[in-house]
């Protein structure tokens, strides 16, 4: 199950957040802060799943966009990391280089 869904540039700003648990706003900006840094610090070459305390990152950058999904340990990586690629590429077609012209009030339109 996909607990959360997060959107963040090279900087760290989050652009994009969808969670599909209850967490109150403190723990929200707690959890981006921690997973932000550790998706950012991990190198090209490492592997995009993390396992981050009671539950896995999947994470794709794309440029300088970096979608990260927060799922529970039964959840496919694999399949997560494929939803991901399927994501942008809509994302692509509506928007046309997504990646580099992200206008995230739209992309709510798309959920």
């Amino acid at each position: 199950m996909i607990k959360f869904f997060l959107m963040v540039n090279k900087q760290g700003q989050t652009r994009l957040s969808r969670y599909y648990e209850y967490m109150d706003l403190h723990k929200r900006t707690i959890l981006e802060a921690e997973v932000i840094k550790h998706c950012l610090s991990r190198s090209k070459e490492q592997c995009s799943f993390i396992e981050y305390k009671d539950f896995k990152l999947v994470y794709r950058q794309y440029a300088a966009l970096f979608i990260v999904v927060g799922i529970n340990e039964t959840e496919n990586e694999m399949a997560v990391y494929e939803l991901i690629h399927n994501f942008v590429e809509v994302l692509d077609k509506y928007f046309s280089r997504v990646v580099q012209h992200l206008n995230v009030s739209s992309a709510y339109v798309i959920r």
